[in-house]
């Protein structure tokens, strides 16, 4: 939806989209050693030549020839078919078994949140997590955060539909931030403390702010949300309290860590997904998640037939 309003402006007309899918292999290149037509295959948001200076680094979204290209610079996975270059370090094989609808949450939203939200936060045991946004991104970093032990976990949106989900996944409260002043309430709710880690999964400037007025001495926030505006940083009240910010595009180092974390049911991201669409019906896809509030949508499923 943030290319589609403007705020990925490198995307030119007639550009294919997506970045996240779970696939066959129908053919290889010469240079593909890992992979051969009739596997099935997740791929990575992510395209990693595994040779510059930046994969390297296990800094693949920086990669000097890839990173994210796929549905942004190059035609993406909704499609029938797509081109996946450096298939061998962009791809990973799915287990014998496994629930392919379920995998397509690695692809992105599962890493990203963890990555550039959990892992960059610094979430630790007995924290007190706030996380703005309840989309298919906050949802997945509120799963995540669990894995370290987090004390509390705030949810904060505007949809009580997606609120009520959040329970389900894990949120110890709730805020929606249409019925009063989000940062007073969660002040209230930690005792004029604020909280240890905030974590923005939207990417407009009132949820940011929300964000840096929440954190206690110390506290931690991690921009996930894509941000097509300039946002005001309250720098004149954050210097003095020690805070950290942090930002990030995903590098997917992480996946195959999860991969083993969603093989063993330790988290389900498969109950995040609310509606399936054949491909042929994409415009009415994109019409129920652009409604997402109204149309009770969490994560929008293509699929070929």
């Amino acid at each position: 939806m943030h290319i589609l309003g403007g705020d990925v402006p490198a995307v030119t007309d007639g550009r294919t989209l997506g970045h996240e899918g779970v696939g066959i292999v129908e053919e290889v290149g010469t240079g593909v050693n890992n992979f051969k037509p009739g596997d099935k295959v997740l791929i990575s948001c992510i395209t990693s030549c595994g040779r510059c200076d930046y994969c390297k680094k296990a800094m693949y979204a920086h990669c000097e020839d890839g990173g994210w290209i796929l549905g942004h610079l190059i035609d993406g996975t909704q499609a029938e078919f797509v081109r996946i270059p450096y298939a061998d370090t962009s791809m990973y094989h799915i287990p014998p078994g496994s629930d392919e609808e379920a995998l397509v949450m690695l692809s992105d939203i599962l890493p990203t949140s963890f990555e550039i939200g959990v892992i960059n936060g610094g979430v630790q045991p007995g924290d007190v997590v706030a996380i703005v946004g309840a989309g298919p991104v906050g949802m997945s970093a509120l799963m995540t955060a669990q894995l370290y032990s987090p004390a509390e976990i705030i949810m904060i949106d505007l949809d009580n539909n997606r609120l009520e989900q959040s329970k389900k996944f894990g949120a110890t409260k709730t805020l929606n931030s249409s019925e009063g002043n989000a940062v007073e309430q969660v002040m209230e709710l930690t005792d004029g403390k604020g909280v240890d880690v905030a974590i923005e999964a939207v990417g407009f400037p009132v949820t940011f702010d929300i964000c840096q007025q929440i954190l206690k001495p110390g506290g931690r926030l991690a921009n996930v949300g894509v941000h097509g505006k300039p946002v005001d940083l309250r720098l004149e009240q954050l210097w003095i309290r020690n805070v950290k910010i942090t930002t990030g595009l995903v590098s997917t180092s992480m996946t195959p860590m999860l991969l083993k974390t969603v093989q063993s049911g330790k988290i389900k991201p498969k109950q995040l997904i609310s509606h399936r669409f054949p491909l042929n019906q994409i415009t009415q896809a994109y019409e129920v998640f652009r409604n997402a509030a109204k149309e009770k949508a969490m994560k929008v499923i293509l699929y070929n037939d």
